[in-house]
C-alpha cells in the first residue's frame, strides 16, 4: 500500500488518526516526502491510550480474525498489538525473507529458544518466519523455559546447526555446556534477538563453541512490526531496512526533521505501510540509531542501532518502560522530583541503575523493594544469574543529566556501547 492510500485510509477509520491529522490539508501533496514530512510523529503515551481493549479509537476494524499479543506495560495498563491473519502472514513472511537474506540454508536445523506463552510473540513469530522463509528448514520448537541441559541434549540428538535465543539465553548455553565439559559439534550458527549482544557475550560464545557464526536473527516488535534485517553486509548491531514494506526514519530530537546524513544520531520511527488494522504511522521504535549507507545506495539502507531512546530501557530480556517506573513510584507514594534509567554492562551480564532525585529523604531499600514487587522479572532473572540487581543512586535534582542542545533531562540513558 502506498502511503497516501495508508493516510487516507486511517483518516477515514480510525478516529485517532482522525484527530491527529485534522489540521492536514483536504487533499494531500503528491509527494510521498511532502506528505512523510507533514505528517506529525506518534506519541506514544497518546498512541497506547487510544489503543484500548474497551472503547477502542485507534483500530480500523473490529478484532475478528488474525492474533493478538501483550506488548510491555506493567501498570495495570498492558498494551495489547493486533494483527489481522493476512496481516500476520505478511508480517511472518517478509520477515522470513529477511532470514534467506542472512544466510539460511536448505534443511537448516534450527532450536528455537525464544518464549511462548502469555500472549509473548517471540516464539511463534520466529517459528512461522522460518516457515515462511524462501528456504526450507527444520524447526526444533525447544522454547525459552527449556533447560540448558536439556537444550544441548537436543542439539546433539538431533546435530542443530542453528540455535536462535536471545542473548541471555545464549550466554547461559555455553555456561552449561561448559560447566558439562561437553560438546555440540554439529553448532554452526547463532541468532540473536530481543536485545542487544555485547563484545564480551560475543568472545565468550566464541571462546565455548569456536567457529560458529553469530548474527542478529533480525529486527522487529510487536508493536512497531518489521524493522531490519541483517544480511552478509552487516556489522554488528547493523540492519537493513525493509525498504518496500516500510518507511524507516531517522529523527533529531531537537529539530523533528528526518536525518539522512551518515553518522547523525537520532531516534528511530517507522511506518508500516502494510499494516491497516493497527496502523502504524511514524511510531517511536524506542532505539536510537545512525545511518551507515548513503541513501539511494541499497533500496533496503543499512543502518546501525546505539541503544534505547527514551521509552525504555532494555535489561537482559526485561523491558523497563520508563511511564511504568514513574507509576510504580508514584503509586508507592515517593516523593521524586525527578529520575534517570540508566543501563551498564559488566560481567556478561546487564544492569539497571536508576538514578532518583527525592522531595524526601527515603531508605534506597524501600524504592528496591517497590520496584521488584511491581516488576517481579527483574528478581527472577537476576536470580537465574542472567542480570545484575537494579540498584540506586540518590542525587540532588541538578545533577539529573541533560541534553546539551536542548536543556531537557535524559530519561534512559545507555552506557552499554561506551
Amino acid at each position: 500500500m502506498s502511503l497516501h492510500s495508508l493516510v487516507t485510509l486511517v483518516r477515514e477509520k480510525s478516529p485517532f488518526y482522525r484527530n491527529l491529522y485534522k489540521n492536514l490539508p483536504s487533499k494531500l501533496p503528491a509527494s510521498e516526502s511532502e506528505l512523510l514530512a507533514l505528517l506529525p510523529v506518534i506519541d506514544s503515551a497518546e498512541f497506547w491510550k487510544a489503543n484500548s481493549l474497551q472503547d477502542n479509537t485507534l483500530l480500523t476494524a473490529p478484532m475478528n480474525d488474525g492474533i493478538v499479543f501483550k506488548s510491555g506495560g506493567t501498570t495495570g495498563a498492558p498494551k495489547f498489538s493486533v494483527f489481522s491473519r493476512a496481516e500476520w502472514t505478511h508480517f511472518c513472511r517478509t520477515f522470513g525473507r529477511g532470514l534467506t537474506a542472512g544466510g539460511l540454508q536448505e534443511g537448516e536445523r534450527v532450536a528455537n529458544l525464544f518464549y511462548a506463552g502469555e500472549l509473548y510473540a517471540s516464539f511463534i513469530f520466529i517459528m512461522k518466519s522460518f516457515e515462511e522463509a524462501t528456504k526450507g528448514s527444520l524447526h526444533l520448537p525447544l522454547g525459552g523455559a527449556t533447560s540448558p541441559e536439556s537444550v544441548l541434549q537436543t542439539i546433539r540428538d538431533l546435530n542443530a546447526t542453528t540455535v536462535a535465543g536471545t542473548p541471555t539465553l545464549l550466554v547461559q548455553l555455553a555456561e552449561t555446556m561448559v560447566k558439562e565439559g561437553g560438546k555440540a559439534p554439529s553448532l554452526k550458527r547463532l541468532l540473536f534477538g530481543g536485545e542487544s549482544l555485547y563484545e564480551d557475550q560475543r568472545e565468550r560464545l566464541l571462546e565455548v563453541f569456536p567457529g560458529v557464526t553469530i548474527q542478529s536473527i533480525g529486527y522487529a516488535s510487536v508493536d512497531a512490526g518489521l524493522l531490519g534485517y541483517a544480511d552478509q553486509t552487516c556489522a554488528p548491531e547493523e540492519h537493513r531496512t525493509f525498504g518496500a514494506e516500510t518507511i524507516f526514519e531517522i529523527i533529531d530530537e531537537a529539530t523533528g526533521l528526518a536525518i539522512d546524513a551518515l553518522g547523525v544520531e537520532g531516534k528511530a520511527f517507522v511506518t508500516y505501510l502494510d499494516r491497516t488494522l493497527m496502523p502504524i504511522v511514524r511510531y517511536p521504535v524506542g532505539d536510537r540509531a545512525v545511518w551507515v549507507e548513503e541513501k539511494g545506495a541499497h533500496a533496503d539502507r543499512r543502518f546501525k542501532l546505539l541503544g534505547r531512546s527514551e521509552e525504555a530501557a532494555r535489561v537482559g530480556p526485561v523491558s523497563i518502560f520508563y511511564d511504568d517506573v514513574r507509576e510504580i513510584f508514584h503509586s508507592a507514594g515517593f516523593s521524586i522530583t525527578g529520575f534517570q534509567l540508566i543501563t551498564k554492562h559488566f560481567e556478561r551480564k546487564d544492569q539497571l541503575v536508576i538514578r532518583l532525585a527525592l522531595a524526601h529523604e527515603t531508605p534506597a531499600a524501600n524504592l528496591v523493594t517497590a520496584l521488584l514487587k511491581a516488576r517481579p522479572m527483574l528478581k527472577e532473572e537476576a536470580e537465574r544469574g542472567n542480570i545484575h540487581l537494579p540498584v540506586f543512586k540518590i542525587v540532588n535534582h541538578s545533577e539529573l543529566e541533560k541534553n546539551q542542545r536542548t536543556g531537557k533531562m535524559k530519561r534512559v540513558i545507555d552506557l552499554r556501547q561506551k
